[in-house]
């Protein structure tokens, strides 16, 4: 099994959204900061990696540490052994690199 990295690429906040949906004291997510690096060893969650965001590309993650370099969806990603997602909070989304080590 490959170790991968995850890097935290942009740290959003939503501003429409939130002004309809939000708390009135939400902020930007307040668990990772831009880059932030994390490893990701025999597939495992790193302990500082929030669970939602974790679970919100977790498939990507499992594939790449099997052995997936590169994803095949037309109009997607163009680089091998690297993918881009961000978390399932669409008021504050986080977008992270996940990337094979060498």
């Amino acid at each position: 099994m490959r170790d991968l990295k995850i890097t935290v690429m942009k740290v959003d906040l939503n501003e429409e959204l939130c002004k309809e949906y939000g708390d009135p004291e939400i902020v930007v997510c307040p668990v990772h900061q831009v880059g932030q690096e994390m490893m990701v060893i025999d597939g495992k969650k790193p302990p500082e990696m929030c669970g939602g965001a974790w679970g919100s590309f977790e498939k990507y993650i499992f594939a790449m540490a099997h052995g997936l370099d590169h994803f095949t969806f037309p109009g997607w990603l163009g680089k091998d052994k690297v993918c881009i997602n961000t978390c399932n909070d669409g008021l504050r989304p986080v977008t992270f690199k996940i990337e094979v080590v060498e």
